[in-house]
């Protein structure tokens, strides 16, 4: 857990006290019984300071309220072939657990396109999957090493990254706004591998974009990671990608049990199943088509130019390093 400020814990734990409804019973649904750990995380993510954080932490059960959160886990994305289309262009899954017991997520960026559905449905996964290993994976590995395990690592690969990909900037911006204020301080380590020659300019223009806490915990491995991975979970738990040179993160490659993203893989089989039966339980009619709306932050039209004048500066560098090159 860290250095610890006994101090500023106590100081936010008294003003988390002071929570009433309808903010508290979301809260309850943030910190899964592990308080001391969810206000440990917003403090560090406002550098400690107690009134930050809580400022911070009230916002966020705002945010949870205002959006119903707590009902999305009882919101499918419909009709089937829709969801599909939304797993076949937004490449995540659980590849499994480190020695630890935290759970490994694998992210496909390079490969992932986000062109089968509008941003509201591709924010609306995202979240969900946010929800269900808050409320799910991570209680479930909790219980069953008898001890809090409130954060996971996440393996990036890289495999078929192109200058293109920072086209989906906005959206990637949306979504890692979104971690950064409501799901601070979730993810351990992100391991970065098969990252191809253009990484480093595509990194130039991300880079800004992350919180410096964040920042700190980029690790990028050479090739596709395995050997490094393996000094912190068994090979059963390395995503596909990393199994062995060159597997790359194909959306088709091995079977529906191997490849994570698939929708056929067994966490992405319990994920649309639990959220069916949530659903189940709380409709009292039909189901209704269309996506659960969440507010989120829009990047500013300043930040958005510069996004773009720093894209282009990149690409005219790569196709420069091309010509020398030839």
């Amino acid at each position: 857990m860290g250095i610890v400020s006994q101090d500023a814990l106590n100081q936010l734990q008294a003003l988390v006290d002071q929570v009433e409804e309808p903010l508290q019973k979301t809260f309850q649904n943030v910190h899964q019984g592990h308080v001391i750990e969810t206000l440990i995380r917003f403090l560090k993510a406002r550098e400690w300071n107690a009134s930050k954080a809580h400022k911070m932490l009230i916002e966020s059960l705002n945010w949870r309220v205002q959006n119903e959160i707590d009902k999305i886990l009882s919101k499918p994305i419909i009709p089937p072939d829709l969801y599909r289309g939304v797993r076949d262009s937004q490449l995540i899954g659980l590849s499994g657990y480190s020695r630890e017991g935290l759970p490994v997520f694998a992210i496909g960026v390079g490969l992932s396109t986000f062109d089968k559905a509008s941003v509201h449905y591709y924010v609306q996964s995202h979240i969900q999957i946010n929800e269900y290993r808050d409320r799910v994976v991570l209680p479930s590995a909790s219980k069953k090493h008898e001890r809090p395990i409130t954060t996971c690592v996440k393996v990036l690969d890289m495999t078929g990254l192109k200058l293109s990909a920072l086209n989906q900037i906005k959206l990637l911006t949306i979504i890692s706004s979104i971690d950064d204020l409501n799901y601070p301080e979730k993810t351990n380590t992100y391991y970065i591998v098969n990252a191809p020659y253009i990484f480093s300019g595509c990194w130039k223009v991300v880079k800004p974009l992350l919180q410096e806490r964040t920042r700190k915990k980029v690790q990028v491995l050479q090739g596709c990671g395995r050997d490094e991975l393996l000094k912190i979970m068994d090979y059963a738990s390395l995503p596909h990608f990393c199994r062995k040179e060159g597997s790359g993160s194909s959306k088709h490659s091995g079977s529906g049990s191997e490849n994570c993203y698939s929708l056929d893989h067994p966490f992405h089989q319990e994920l649309y199943n639990y959220i069916k039966e949530q659903s189940r339980i709380e409709a009292r009619g039909p189901m209704k088509q269309g996506s659960f709306h969440v507010e989120f932050p829009e990047p500013a039209a300043e930040e958005e130019a510069d996004i773009a004048k720093t894209i282009e500066s990149e690409i005219h560098k790569f196709e420069n390093n091309l010509e020398i090159v030839d």
